[in-house]
């Protein structure tokens, strides 16, 4: 009669490593996707918040042309270590444009916020319709 016996020493052992190395491996893509997920939504929040400032900078008809403006975000309040810089240039105009005439500006925005230590960044641009003032004529039109 054959007696049960239990496993060897040799077999445990081989399975202990084999589970130790597929749980390493789900830790790893765990720790991944966790870290993909935190870029992911600090890009999301940056994008929102760009969106945000390039609507407030929209509504503004009387912006500086041509010089730098720029702001910060409260991390407190956006969850973001971060601030943006925006542009106004005249894009386009009739070709014998006066003051008073409606022209084409663009709005350049630019974000920045910190992650993992390094500084990220995030552009957007777009596209108002503005009244030309006489200040506006000595800046030469963007070449689209």
């Amino acid at each position: 009669m054959k007696s049960e016996r239990g496993y060897t020493l040799l077999e445990v052992l081989v399975a202990t490593v084999i589970m130790a190395v597929a749980v390493v491996g789900l830790l790893s893509n765990l720790s991944t996707s966790l870290s993909n997920a935190s870029r992911l939504t600090d890009y999301g929040r940056a994008r929102l918040l760009a969106k945000r400032t390039m609507d407030e900078l929209l509504t503004q008809p009387s912006l500086p042309k041509g010089a730098d403006i720029q702001g910060a975000w409260n991390p407190e309040t956006t969850g973001l270590e971060g601030g943006w810089r925006a542009r106004v240039v005249p894009f386009q105009r009739a070709p014998h444009a006066a003051p008073g005439q409606i022209a084409l500006d663009r709005i350049e925005v630019e974000v920045w916020w910190m992650a993992a230590g390094r500084r990220r960044t995030l552009r957007l641009a777009a596209y108002r319709s503005a009244v030309l003032r006489p200040e506006d004529l000595s800046m030469p039109p963007m070449v689209p």
